[in-house]
């Protein structure tokens, strides 16, 4: 059975960079929901005359967000029995939250915890300036309602939890501040794949071992 991996995150934590990183290593498709939702997102928010590159407004939220995260997870369960382990990209804060949610959302398929190995990654920076940094080195579109309300979404960046039941060695919390991305991703994959897999990626590259919050 392949693995359902979920990164979560604020807004330029580094998520679809990580799991990126590490699906070009293994076997695995990323559904980052972003993507998944922009055509969609662009043409809902144009239609109503709203900003199309607003992804945090109340009016984002109220007309597409609970819309992107049925899209990507439609496309998500839909991998599930395949070959390749499926990558989940997104905020999921509320979702996160629910600890009943991830159980409803794999009975769409008809499957529970106990057939699906389901792993969480909390991927976070540091500090709010930190963030700022990502952010403004990305430079993308989708981050000025950030930079415009920037007290209102700084206040989103504290730490946050998964209140699914899953065993705690399922969920890893990541710091992903390394100015060398590479030493986040092993990280990572050592949770995802087991300590033994990252080993001689470890040693090719001269890097630390990886401690695991």
């Amino acid at each position: 059975m392949n693995k359902l991996v979920f990164f979560l995150g604020p807004g330029g934590a580094g998520k679809t960079t990580l799991a990126k990183t590490i699906a070009a290593r293994r076997p695995a498709s990323v559904f980052d929901m972003d993507i998944l939702l922009r055509p969609a997102a662009t043409a809902i928010m144009t239609l109503h005359g709203l900003d199309p590159d607003d992804r945090d407004s109340d009016e984002y939220k109220s007309l597409c967000r609970d819309l992107g995260y049925r899209i990507t997870m439609d496309a998500a369960l839909d991998n599930i029995g395949l070959q390749s382990d499926i990558f989940v990209v997104g905020p999921f804060t509320k979702e996160a939250a629910d600890p009943e949610w991830i159980v409803r959302e794999l009975s769409r398929i008809g499957r529970t915890l106990a057939e699906v190995e389901v792993k969480v990654v909390m991927v976070s920076l540091p500090d709010a300036a930190t963030f700022r940094e990502r952010l403004e080195g990305r430079q993308s579109p989708l981050d000025a309602w950030k930079f415009a309300h920037w007290d209102e979404f700084s206040a989103s960046l504290g730490s946050r939890t998964v209140a699914w039941p899953l065993p705690a060695s399922h969920v890893a919390q990541i710091d992903n501040s390394h100015p060398d991305r590479n030493v986040a991703a092993a990280a990572v994959e050592a949770f995802i794949y087991g300590e033994a897999s990252s080993s001689a990626f470890l040693i090719e590259k001269n890097l630390p071992p990886i401690i695991i919050d």
